[in-house]
């Protein structure tokens, strides 16, 4: 099955808002953890999403290269061309794009879909998130609606951030923010949804205190509430059509009842990615510990290399992201509830 299509993107967010489960979304940078993600929604009959952060595109395209956009086009084009062989449906989303990165990736990325689309293919990307929210709601909801429009014509869903998710990722330090912005209020999500009602369809990350990264248990307060006092007081004013497809980011380390408690209360997608990181590099760090001098040529000996060939270790952290992955769909009740072949 191809990548899905702008119809059935759609519809995988309406199953999961009626049904109260979320789609695990994991940034990805290399075809290993690509096939990782694939495996796993396919293991779980989860449909799932697959994402690039600019980081992770700057990545994908060589050390020699560092051509952001570049590299997440790459990554995309094999995705589609890797999801033909499973039977669950993938959306391609690109991860946390800044306003100061927007020429060099945002606009680069939409205009290679409607390139696409101009030669009879589909999306390249199902949906895009530019997370302004380093602006004032103001000036953040002003360059939403500009790239929100730019999407539109492209049937590509636009993610944005109103509040600021704590903690650091992929470059992105935002550790020093006072605490009361790692909350939005039911104010800043009845803005939102004045600003940009009618103009298409988006999702929301709206903050509840998550952070980036992985903590001990206790040292981050999630309030899912704010969740619930937002979409209420949306709802209590607009009506039911009005709720928000919501996100949440800064989900690895999350107590399992916090999760289901943001279920629902509206939240469609869930950003994993510390856990998958680490997923991927607890496997390598074991195999080398325990062929030392098999994976290094120690005091004139010749090693193994069945032991440092890539792909003896790579293989181990594919199966390491997959089981990890794996249990973000249960989490998330995701697992066993792909719409593949119904839309």
């Amino acid at each position: 099955m191809p990548v899905a299509t702008p119809k059935q993107y759609a519809a995988m967010f309406d199953a999961a808002q009626a049904g109260d489960y979320a789609y695990p979304a994991i940034n990805v940078t290399s075809l290993s953890t690509v096939s990782a993600a694939l495996k796993a929604f396919a293991d779980k009959k989860s449909d799932g999403i697959i994402q690039i952060s600019t980081g992770g595109g700057e990545f994908a395209s060589g050390v020699a290269v560092k051509d952001m956009a570049f590299g997440a086009i790459v990554l995309a084009e094999a995705t589609h061309i890797l999801a033909q062989k499973y039977n669950v449906l993938v959306g391609l989303h690109t991860d946390h794009c800044q306003p100061k990165k927007v020429d060099k990736f945002l606009r680069p990325l939409i205009a290679a879909t409607a390139e696409r689309r101009q030669a009879g293919r589909g999306n390249l990307f199902n949906s895009h998130m530019l997370d302004a929210s380093e602006l004032p709601l103001k000036e953040n909801l002003k360059l939403t609606q500009e790239i929100l429009k730019l999407c539109v014509t492209q049937e590509i869903i636009l993610e944005l951030e109103a509040g600021v998710v704590g903690g650091e990722e992929d470059g992105v330090d935002h550790s020093d923010h006072p605490a009361d912005k790692l909350y939005t209020s039911p104010a800043d999500m009845l803005e939102v949804y004045e600003t940009l009602k009618g103009q298409g369809r988006y999702l929301f990350a709206a903050t509840f205190g998550n952070v980036h990264g992985s903590y001990k248990p206790g040292a981050v307060k999630l309030r899912p509430d704010i969740l619930k006092s937002g979409q209420d007081a949306v709802i209590a004013k607009y009506g039911k059509e009005a709720e928000f497809d919501l996100v949440f980011h800064g989900g690895s380390g999350t107590p399992l009842n916090e999760i289901r408690e943001t279920l629902g209360y509206g939240v469609v997608k869930m950003n994993i990615d510390t856990d998958t990181q680490y997923a991927f590099t607890r496997p390598i760090v074991d195999h080398f510990f325990r062929n030392y001098d098999g994976v290094l040529k120690v005091d004139g000996e010749i090693g193994d290399k069945k032991a440092y060939d890539p792909r003896s270790y790579l293989k181990k952290a594919e199966e390491g992201v997959t089981a990890r992955l794996g249990e973000a769909c249960d989490d998330l009740r995701s697992t066993g509830k792909s719409i593949f072949g119904k839309v």
